[in-house]
């Protein structure tokens, strides 16, 4: 719901002079003390009064200071009544200081009240408070009507400007304290959001690497209670050695990534071909740079596909094609398909899964299914 412009307080930033530059402030303090000193001068070089009147009119200043600085506190904490009495106590010392004939100092209360009205107040409130300031002015100005006209107008004009000022400067400020919490969310979002894919990442390395470990460990220890012979089962367990030492540096290569250290994708996928009997990679389109991340996830799942044509299609002949298009990068890895191993349902069976989930993240998609032959895991990336 709309606020009504009547009612509405000037904010609490226009108000409290918070981000005024140090030029706006030494004016501000400038025009106070002129004003304090015109307030001085004409109440104490005043001829008429005596010693009673000087005490008086002392008493009068201290009580004007402490009503403006109070002014001041209550329009900060938007308190309205308070407010409004406060200045109707200051009118009212005015209001004395005429009747002691300090006429140029009653003035100056007049014509301040009216301005700090029309700055700091609603103006269903300022209106009234400064056309009683004003009106007060008026009666005892002997200039004309004409020019207590003007004069008032002028005023009562000066302080709706002050006030446009501080609302304005308010707006500014509370757009800057907008804009600094929304980029300190969008950090905290892209730290976030970097921490997922580093998890992502490394989860990614590890699962690929102890899932082909787990394979090869898990043949051992089959031909071992099948009672096959040495030769046999130190072959699985090399072979375990060796996919524990490839994890670590597919680890590395992913810490490498992760900095931006990144090696051709082409080069990746020869070397993953090249561990893989019966792998053969076919590469077509115009090869360019992908973005890092787009990179990562072709690479990720042409390694789990692999892993899983060990487990679930042993010995089978293996085509895989990385295709570059103009708006997206499509991997296809085609197994020819074949007895299903002693260790097809080792693994919780959640890689591919995790390969769509990084897929749809990035606006992509994956496909895994059986084809003509084997299995079909097809990849399709936007860049």
């Amino acid at each position: 719901m709309r606020e009504n412009a009547w009612t509405r307080w000037p904010s609490r930033e226009a108000l409290s002079r918070a981000g005024d530059s140090s030029a706006r402030r030494a004016l501000a303090w400038t025009t106070r003390l002129v004003a304090l000193g015109m307030l001085l001068w004409t109440t104490f070089t005043d001829d008429r009064l005596h010693a009673w009147g000087i005490a008086t009119a002392a008493v009068g200043v201290l009580l004007c200071g402490a009503g403006a600085w109070a002014y001041f506190q209550t329009t900060l904490q938007h308190r309205l009544l308070p407010s409004v009495t406060l200045l109707g106590v200051l009118l009212g010392l005015a209001l004395g200081a005429y009747a002691l004939d300090l006429r140029d100092a009653a003035v100056v209360l007049w014509c301040g009240c009216a301005v700090a009205a029309m700055e700091r107040l609603p103006l269903v409130a300022a209106l009234p408070a400064a056309g009683a300031g004003l009106g007060a002015f008026a009666s005892v100005n002997h200039g004309g009507w004409l020019t207590s006209v003007v004069t008032t107008g002028g005023i009562a004009l000066a302080g709706y400007v002050l006030r446009l000022d501080a609302e304005a400067r308010g707006s500014a400020l509370q757009l800057l304290a907008q804009e600094r919490a929304a980029r300190a969310a969008e950090a905290e979002s892209a730290a976030l959001a970097e921490r997922a894919r580093i998890a992502r990442e490394i989860h990614d390395v590890l699962a690929h690497s102890l899932s082909a470990q787990l394979v090869h460990l898990e043949a051992a220890r089959l031909l071992i209670e099948g009672g096959a012979d040495r030769d046999r089962i130190l072959e699985r367990v090399v072979a375990a050695r060796g996919m524990a030492r490839e994890g670590l540096a597919e680890t590395r290569q992913a810490l490498s990534a992760l900095r931006g250290e990144m090696s051709p994708l082409e080069d990746f996928l020869s070397e993953l071909v090249a561990t893989a009997d019966g792998a053969h990679l076919t590469v077509s389109g115009d090869r360019r740079n992908l973005p890092a991340q787009s990179s990562q996830a072709v690479r990720r799942v042409a390694q789990e596909a692999l892993t899983n044509v060990r487990k679930h299609a042993p010995g089978a002949k293996v085509q895989i094609r990385l295709e570059y298009a103009e708006h997206q990068v499509t991997l296809d890895v085609r197994d020819s398909g074949g007895s299903p191993g002693e260790l097809a349902g080792a693994g919780a069976g959640y890689g591919l899964l995790g390969m769509r989930e990084r897929a749809e993240l990035l606006g992509g998609s994956l496909e895994a299914g059986p084809g003509e032959e084997g299995f079909v895991v097809t990849l399709k990336v936007p860049v």
